[in-house]
């Protein structure tokens, strides 16, 4: 993660199914905050829950080229998805957020529905 702050080329990075949980997406949070190049993450499977998902609902609202982030298949709840909503309202250049088969509850999507209202990069 911390090398992810630093490379300028790539601009797709894959983990699929690699087990970081919320530590390493923490890390991957911190790096993408100061990442200029990466457009597409893919975290799929990774038992990231809450606390990973609030990292890195937080690193989007500071990165501006992330376009693609697929979190399929983790632990992100209420408190996750309520996060993100709180970042889509900020972020202006992701066009794809994947929330599938994580446990976000009927609250956390209206949180982000709501946040669909404002956001209107999501497509």
């Amino acid at each position: 993660a911390h090398a992810l702050e630093n490379i300028k080329t790539v601009r797709t990075l894959g983990l699929w199914e690699t087990n970081i949980g919320d530590e390493g997406a923490s890390k991957l949070a911190a790096a993408l905050e100061k990442n200029a190049t990466l457009t597409s993450l893919d975290l799929r499977k990774n038992r990231i829950g809450d606390e990973g998902a609030s990292k890195l609902a937080g690193a989007l609202e500071k990165n501006a080229t992330l376009t693609t982030l697929d979190l399929q298949e983790n632990k992100i709840g209420t408190d996750g998805a309520s996060k993100f909503a709180a970042a889509l309202e900020k972020n202006s250049t992701l066009t794809t957020l994947d929330l599938q088969q994580n446990i976000i509850g009927p609250d956390g999507a209206s949180k982000l529905a709501a946040a669909l209202e404002i956001n209107s990069t999501l497509t």
